[in-house]
């Protein structure tokens, strides 16, 4: 895999994306800022989000835990206070550039594809809560661009459909897996970094790469997690741990980003292709690489099983600290105009929003196109999980996203 030229996997020094995200609290001037703080620490790249509020969040949209303890209030009322318009982002990639960095985005909105890829972007990246959003997944995929796509708040079974269900598994040798923990920030002992070895190897086998998207506090999580093989890493950058916003408080400044960059670049990885090829074929080579990665940190004890071995796949799980965010950030299939009760649904009359807490979710949206609706939906609601018929071809069923662990 590469981005912007940039060669990135196994033998290669650990690539770092800087993640201004919404930390520029909706200034230009300052998200330019960051962009400058992010090259002298020393990243390979800056991360924004680009969104339109009204088409990410529908009226059912929340808040989570930790917006509520950042001050937020309301959830659409932030987000809004936290945009930046295309032209906005133009300019930061125009200085990113400058300063010898790539420029990556996180698109959430199937709208705003067309618009967002416009812009000379050099990766795309989805954030964890549309790790099941098919649609999306889909769209981006046909971009031709490198794509990085985070696991947060996502078990293995979720990671298996995004990578062979929503075609991912078809762009490998542009595509990093990152495993992610959707707390803000993430307390040590949740940091999972061993979760990375319970993704897909064969995107690894495919040119792909596997990487951590770390929302802990820690300077020295990035080592750690390069030690157990990740080639590439976020981290959120600030400009001040303690401002007002719902991501300051597990981001970095500049200052500890630069020495985060400096240990992780320092780290010898310990995993190798040889070390995922163990994982199939030598049980004692599963338990050598437990040894190695003892730090809890890795959360490897939640893989073990009675007899000591490891079960891999039992690393990539939900975490009672995720469930929150998980709840209110996944998309779920939303009506654009009011629907009666046995009118035949068609896209024009849906879209995916902000959030899917126990209705249908957005990978459902090509399959029940066509369909009778079974209830009345509202405008701007989300579609309750039965308003279609249940036993459609191609739709994924509540039991297949549930939280596990």
């Amino acid at each position: 895999m590469n981005i912007g030229g940039r060669a990135i996997g196994a033998g290669e020094p650990v690539y770092v994306i800087a993640e201004i995200g919404v930390n520029h609290d909706g200034s230009v001037e300052r998200a330019l800022d960051l962009t400058d703080a992010a090259a002298a620490a020393g990243a390979d790249a800056v991360k924004l989000q680009y969104f339109e509020t009204d088409r990410l969040m529908s009226k059912a949209a929340k808040l989570a835990a930790y917006q509520r303890a950042a001050g937020e209030t309301d959830p659409i009322e932030m987000l809004r206070r936290l945009e930046l318009s295309l032209d906005e982002c133009a300019q930061v990639i125009g200085r990113a550039h400058d300063r010898g960095l790539h420029a990556i985005v996180t698109l959430f909105s199937l709208e705003t594809v067309d618009a967002g890829l416009a812009l000379p972007w050099d990766a795309i990246k989805t954030a964890s809560p549309d790790v099941v959003n098919r649609p999306l997944l889909e769209a981006l995929a046909a971009d031709g661009r490198p794509i990085v796509v985070s696991t947060g708040a996502a078990n293995w079974n979720e990671v298996q459909f995004a990578y062979h269900d929503c075609g991912l598994d078809r762009i490998s040798d542009r595509l990093a897996l990152m495993q992610c923990v959707s707390c803000y920030p993430t307390p040590r002992e949740f940091a999972a970094i061993g979760g990375m070895l319970g993704l897909d190897a064969e995107c690894v086998y495919r040119g792909g790469a596997i990487g951590y998207s770390d929302h802990t506090s820690d300077v020295d999580t990035g080592a750690l997690a390069t030690r157990a093989g990740a080639c590439i890493l976020e981290k959120h950058l600030t400009y001040d741990r303690a401002a007002a916003g719902p991501d300051h408080a597990a981001s970095l400044d500049a200052r500890s980003l630069a020495v985060y960059i400096e240990r992780a670049r320092a780290a010898q990885p310990t995993l190798s292709m040889e070390a995922y090829s163990a994982r199939f074929l030598d049980e004692d080579g599963l338990r050598g690489l437990a040894a190695d990665l003892a730090d809890p940190t890795y959360g490897i004890e939640a893989g073990r099983q009675a007899d000591g071995s490891i079960d891999w796949l039992a690393l990539k799980r939900v975490q009672r600290v995720e469930r929150d965010v998980r709840a209110g950030s996944r998309q779920a299939v939303v009506a654009t105009r009011a629907i009666r009760a046995g009118e035949v649904l068609t896209r024009d009359m849906l879209t995916v929003k902000r959030p899917c807490d126990g209705t249908m979710p957005a990978a459902d949206l090509a399959v029940i196109v066509g369909q009778r609706c079974l209830v009345d939906v509202g405008v701007d609601d989300p579609l309750a999980v039965d308003a279609a018929p249940m036993d459609l071809p191609g739709r994924v069923s509540v039991a297949e996203v549930e939280p596990a662990g």
